[in-house]
């Protein structure tokens, strides 16, 4: 259950996880949005050696919420 409403970048940020992982690094609302549980660090390419960020299951339903189904 979230404690306080997303900002418009937060969202914006939820919304291209929503089709694929990112570089951790790529959006500075990551941080944010881990703590709120909504996205998760998952281990990236070896060869690039980025960890990568992929919506959790909150994240998911944050979304359908929106009526974004995935």
């Amino acid at each position: 259950m979230l404690r306080r409403l997303l900002s418009h970048h937060e969202l914006a940020t939820l919304l291209l996880l929503l089709h694929a992982p990112i570089d951790a690094s790529a959006k500075p609302e990551i941080t944010t949005l881990q703590e709120a549980g909504l996205v998760e660090q998952v281990p990236g390419d070896a060869a690039a050696g980025a960890a990568q960020i992929r919506l959790t299951s909150e994240g998911n339903a944050v979304l359908q919420g929106l009526g974004i189904a995935r």
